[in-house]
């Protein structure tokens, strides 16, 4: 079986770098006239296609691409089945880019280069991109459709944006503790390069200002969002002198290390530690005792998320910021779309003998 022609091979015969060559196929315009003719000659005689399917060189992409951390993220399949919906019920189909932030970072610019160079899909969704978000301000200025759900370390002003509101979620929780008379509550952060993890730090402090309690420093723990993480900090918090009567977590992964922790140290939930996570991941109500969370419409976020971006795709005649500004009055601002979030009572809370009544 004869060897399948690859644009190195094709740059290689016109004498052009494989950059040029990619220019040619997706009739890039700074490209001059007879550097174009030498390398489509050489692809038409060699009877080159690109292993992109052939129906994207004759016209616009019908590939959406989703920018994910990994697979194992209990958040992606709730938020993939709404995206996943709202794609059925298109001609367009889906295709996956897993990038997280312990790839390389060349590895993760070189990804996302191609995706623009190549013409390979026709926009992007990326769910929670982290450190790649600069790379997606570039794509996004040089008129590629982009869409980010959620976090990201730098919040951006340009690139449309869906979340939920996280740092009333978090208010809220804390404040659900404090009604059950609990006054030392302990948080665990989130990574502190996340915007959510402030965001919901902040959702605590003011639950505790409203209710005249200090914020206390040796109760603020910081994990990574992993449930090894929320393990070890709540075993600091467990074995502090005066030990908290409730634990914030700021996931769920890590309110299930708290579990652990409270387990190994022969401690029972809830009977001497409240617990609470953020998310309502699919485990959630599965825990032992079941946990009270905070609950994001995840569905909901990735069917408007991926809603947005198609209608940016499909109406790309329009100036961008007035398609996609928050109101005519402010034409530079991109959408933020901010979703609802509201506490899941389950089973991991205990109300203590003196409840506060509070008045909002």
């Amino acid at each position: 079986m004869a060897k399948r022609m690859t644009i190195r091979d094709i740059a290689a015969l016109a004498g052009v770098s494989k950059t040029t060559v990619s220019r040619v196929l997706n009739n890039r315009p700074d490209v001059d006239a007879e550097t174009r003719e030498r390398v489509m000659k050489v692809v038409e005689e060699h009877g080159f296609v690109p292993s992109v399917a052939a129906s994207t060189l004759a016209g616009r992409s019908r590939l959406i691409g989703a920018l994910i951390p990994e697979l194992t993220w209990p958040l992606i399949p709730e938020i993939m089945h709404g995206v996943a919906e709202v794609i059925a019920q298109t001609d367009y189909e889906l295709v996956l880019y897993s990038v997280n932030d312990r790839n390389h970072q060349k590895d993760r610019s070189e990804i996302l280069e191609r995706i623009l160079e190549r013409k390979l899909v026709a926009g992007l969704l990326a769910i929670y991109p982290g450190q790649s978000t600069e790379y997606l301000e570039k794509l996004q200025r040089q008129g590629f459709p982009v869409v980010i759900l959620d976090d990201q370390a730098t919040p951006s002003e340009r690139i449309p944006w869906v979340s939920a509101d996280q740092r009333n979620g978090a208010y809220e929780a804390t404040r659900y503790l404090v009604r059950l008379g609990h006054r030392r509550i302990a948080h665990i952060r989130g990574p502190l390069e996340y915007q959510v993890s402030h965001d919901r730090f902040r959702g605590y402090c003011d639950a505790l200002a409203e209710a005249q309690i200090m914020v206390e420093p040796q109760l603020i723990e910081t994990g990574d969002f992993t449930l090894s993480s929320g393990q070890l900090c709540a075993e600091r918090l467990l074995t502090l002198d005066q030990r908290p009567t409730a634990i914030f977590a700021a996931n769920d992964l890590m309110a299930q290390g708290v579990y652990f922790a409270a387990q190994s140290l022969g401690l029972r939930v809830p009977e001497e530690v409240t617990v609470v996570g953020f998310d309502d991941v699919l485990f959630a109500s599965l825990m032992q005792p079941p946990l009270t969370t905070v609950r994001q419409p995840l569905d909901e976020m990735g069917r408007s998320a991926i809603e947005l971006l198609l209608r940016m795709i499909e109406t790309p005649s329009l100036p961008y910021e007035w398609k996609w500004s928050v109101s005519e009055r402010n034409l530079s601002r991109s959408v933020f779309i901010t979703h609802k979030t509201h506490v899941v009572v389950r089973a991991s809370c205990k109300q203590l003998c003196t409840p506060l009544s509070l008045s909002k």
